[in-house]
């Protein structure tokens, strides 16, 4: 079942039911951006969908799993650690504002710092999240068929 954030109340619920994503990681990110190639090579060239999930896994045995779906992205940062550093989120940072939500790997920023935080942030129009059962570990969950 998904549950969409439309107020600094449901922001709030998210952030306190999932400890704010502390002892979490960033296990995969999948964007489709709505544009696309037909058979017959003709092309559907519009970025209409921007839509971007990931999936969150955190260490707790209650709900360990969950899907982050950011619909109308403006835009993600990516800075991922390199593999001489962990990767792991203490805590994270959403703000919800009247024309978007952004998201971000590292609590307590705020938002006249987002343009410079050097880690990893999603700015997108809508935001909805859900449990994913059945997906802890290295499995892939967003597999090319």
């Amino acid at each position: 079942m998904w549950n969409e954030i439309k107020s600094d109340s449901d922001v709030l619920d998210l952030m306190n039911g999932f400890c704010y994503f502390h002892d979490s990681c960033i296990k995969e990110i999948k964007y489709i951006s709505g544009a696309y190639v037909n058979e017959d090579l003709s092309m559907y060239p519009t970025n209409d969908l921007r839509r971007l999930s990931i999936i969150i896994q955190r260490q707790f045995e209650e709900n360990p799993v969950m899907e982050l779906e950011f619909s109308g992205l403006n835009y993600i940062k990516l800075f991922p650690a390199d593999e001489n550093h962990t990767c792991e989120i203490l805590d994270a940072t959403i703000i919800l504002k009247s024309d978007c939500i952004d998201w971000c790997d590292c609590g307590k920023i705020k938002e006249e710092d987002l343009a410079r935080y050097q880690g990893i942030t999603v700015c997108a129009s809508k935001l909805r999240w859900r449990i994913v059962e059945g997906c802890i570990g290295s499995k892939e969950v967003y597999v090319f068929r």
